[in-house]
């Protein structure tokens, strides 16, 4: 290790301390968190110190309201339960979890409330996956399927905006890299409305696979013993209910 990421790494570790001490002060719970999430909301805001406090204090005030009892049961998510549109299994080369995603499984929920019920769904998924996550590793990696998307069957900008919200304002620096695969032509009129509202560090993480390029790159990341049935490998589909 050279001298100037000793450097980094002892500046970054001080400014961790001293957003410790700025969060504790003002939310005492904030002790009960590890330093590893404290460094992830100070990531997020590129080491700046008052905005990562801010998000970090955001985050605490959400979990609290929108998970009161620290998790969200399966029954809360039936409706998004039911049409069987996400997995996880395996690990990528970094010891990272595997996630796959079908947006052709996705359905708008335009019942009462059901934005809400997907955000909790998001929630639910989401702490499956940090679960799931071996010691010392953070992140996870994300295969969305995009293939047979219908623009009036499974568009849902509302939907799309709200998971990505949950993500990146209450579980920011948890993507390691997401693949977009099989996306049909019609997905980019989509894409276009949700792009401008994912912020520069997300952008960074998200690639578009080409379909004859599809499991050479998977598998630049992924070792074939891990990587998916559907896309050459040797894994079956876990549902995440299952996980």
């Amino acid at each position: 290790m050279d001298n100037t990421v000793k450097e980094h790494e002892v500046m970054e570790q001080n400014k961790v301390s001293q957003m410790r001490s700025l969060v504790e002060s003002q939310d005492p719970t904030s002790k009960d968190v590890d330093d590893l999430m404290i460094r992830r909301f100070l990531r997020a805001r590129d080491l700046d110190i008052d905005k990562g406090s801010a998000l970090f204090l955001k985050y605490m005030e959400w979990r609290r309201s929108f998970v009161p009892n620290g998790f969200i049961s399966e029954s809360e998510i039936a409706f998004d339960l039911s049409h069987n549109k996400l997995f996880m299994q395996g690990l990528d080369k970094s010891g990272r979890p595997i996630v796959v995603t079908y947006a052709s499984k996705h359905f708008p929920n335009r019942a009462k409330g059901g934005v809400e019920e997907f955000k909790r769904f998001v929630v639910y998924t989401l702490d499956k996956i940090c679960a799931r996550m071996p010691a010392g590793q953070e992140k996870f990696l994300a295969i969305a399927d995009i293939e047979v998307w219908g623009y009036y069957s499974n568009c849902d900008i509302r939907g799309y905006l709200a998971a990505l919200s949950v993500l990146q304002d209450n579980y920011p620096e948890r993507l390691a890299k997401m693949y977009l695969v099989h996306v049909p032509s019609v997905f980019m009129a989509a894409w276009k409305l949700i792009y401008p509202f994912i912020d520069s560090n997300t952008k960074k993480k998200i690639v578009f696979v080409e379909n004859k390029n599809l499991k050479s790159t998977l598998l630049e990341d992924i070792d074939e013993s891990q990587l998916p049935e559907v896309y050459g490998g040797k894994q079956p589909l876990v549902p995440i209910e299952k996980c």
